[in-house]
């Protein structure tokens, strides 16, 4: 059997620290273009009702990032923005059909947004939350293959072989859960949770990731680092860098971070302490591995989620796992009615004996927090109790197509919450080549 690979750079930063299957992959381009890229939510409409309070719309947009779109057609509908809901969080780089969900009117015509078309109207009884679907559908494009299409099809069945064996995909939060241009996020939240906001506000404006694609505020953000007047730098920064220039008309006008921060809005910077979530479960779950704890089965100290007969978490309820019900825990997990799962770090987290909480405990320590930390007592509008998170994906039924002489087309289903791009970093194993980036990149997105 081959040694085990090492994750590029821009993996690691971000806590994916290993692979789960050890066939050398082919590299490839992913998203060449936002139409290589496809995903179709699986989508839990709310209940149709003439007399409802909320408008459900099914959209689909083209390489539209999920905050600018929401903001957009926010203006569109003249609403305030951060009033529209959604199920979950696609991709940027992509062609997504998703629903949205407001309070109010059904629009009386087009929204007229480039890229952007409305599919579906209605009005229902109640509005989408988070988590208000099933999972995501995905058509995905890898081009430019180092390898003749057909080997490359026959390398990636034998790998979808090796991780079926292995009862699944790890469930990593990939790349654009970080941010796809600049992956900062996870950092800007680590210093909300710690309560340093005037740290977080200079994460967000000036740090660089230890991996990123250049963009065009790079030597507004160095500057800003060097003279840090925001006044000056309102002047230095793109236009179209929003986020950024709103929080410095508040540093401009002499308020304090915190007062800075309250500029973006609350699902923002919620996604700020999310991703430092996400960090934390990808490295806890790297240490997991590293450590030779089994992904598959449940250990002393671990949790499971107990699955409904359709195969989705019937409640995030976790079972804590011990020595009394170890065996019963274990059966459930190899019967497929349940799943291994893993801390998600919020208030509520309880950092159990035995090796995955001695494996938390540690990984807490060297970041500088602790569960108690996620109450955010300066922000308390963001602050989250965490949750339990399924270590595996169980591998998809795959559709493997060979398309000319250098591009295969993936086509597969994953359960919300889960990433396309982690199940095919698997394939790939490795940087991809040549993806361009976004004609604009704006902030952290």
């Amino acid at each position: 059997m081959p040694e085990p690979l090492e994750p590029p750079l821009a993996e690691r930063a971000i806590g994916l620290g290993f692979y789960a299957s050890r066939t050398p992959g082919v590299p490839g381009r992913l998203k060449s273009s936002p139409d290589a890229f496809r995903v179709t939510e699986l989508s839990s409409y709310p209940l149709p009702d003439p007399d409802g309070a909320f408008v459900v719309l099914r959209i689909s947009s083209r390489d539209w990032e999920q905050h600018e779109l929401g903001a957009a057609i926010a203006r569109r509908l003249g609403r305030p923005a951060g009033t529209l809901s959604w199920a979950g969080t696609k991709d940027r780089r992509a062609v997504a059909e998703r629903l949205v969900s407001y309070r109010g009117s059904l629009p009386t015509g087009p929204l007229d947004l480039p890229r952007v078309d409305v599919l579906e109207a209605y009005r229902a009884r109640d509005g989408l939350v988070l988590g208000h679907h099933y999972g995501n559908v995905f058509d995905v494009r890898i081009d430019a293959l180092l390898r003749p299409a057909p080997e490359a099809v026959g390398i990636f069945g034998q790998i979808a072989e090796e991780l079926r064996a292995g009862g699944g995909v790890p469930n990593f939060f990939g790349p654009q859960r970080f941010g796809e241009v600049r992956p900062i996020t996870h950092e800007v939240g680590r210093w909300v949770v710690r309560g340093d906001l005037a740290r977080a506000v200079d994460a967000y404006l000036i740090d660089r990731p230890v991996a990123g694609r250049p963009g065009l505020g790079d030597d507004a953000r160095e500057a800003y680092g060097a003279h840090r007047d925001p006044v000056r730098a309102l002047r230095e920064f793109p236009a179209e860098y929003r986020f950024e220039r709103a929080l410095l008309e508040r540093l401009a006008r002499g308020q304090p971070p915190v007062r800075a921060l309250g500029a973006l809005s609350r699902d923002l910077r919620l996604l700020f302490v999310h991703a430092f979530q996400s960090y934390l479960f990808n490295r806890w779950l790297s240490a997991r591995a590293a450590a030779g704890v089994p992904l598959d089965r449940p250990v002393d100290g671990d949790e499971i989620l107990r699955l409904g007969r359709d195969g989705t978490v019937r409640s995030r309820e976790a079972v804590p796992v011990d020595a009394d019900n170890r065996t019963e825990c274990a059966d459930l997990v190899a019967r497929g009615r349940a799943l291994v799962a893993g801390p998600l770090v919020g208030f509520d987290t309880v950092v159990r004996p035995g090796t995955p909480g001695a494996l938390l405990r540690e990984l807490l320590q060297a970041e500088g927090v602790e569960p108690s930390d996620f109450r955010a007592p300066s922000t308390p509008e963001i602050s989250s109790r965490g949750a339990a998170r399924p270590l595996l994906v169980p591998f998809p039924p795959l559709g493997l197509v060979p398309e000319g002489p250098e591009a295969v087309r993936f086509r597969f289903a994953l359960p919300k919450g889960s990433y396309a791009t982690v199940l095919l970093r698997e394939f790939l194993k490795g940087p991809t080549a040549g993806a361009p980036p976004p004609p604009l990149s704006k902030g952290a997105y």
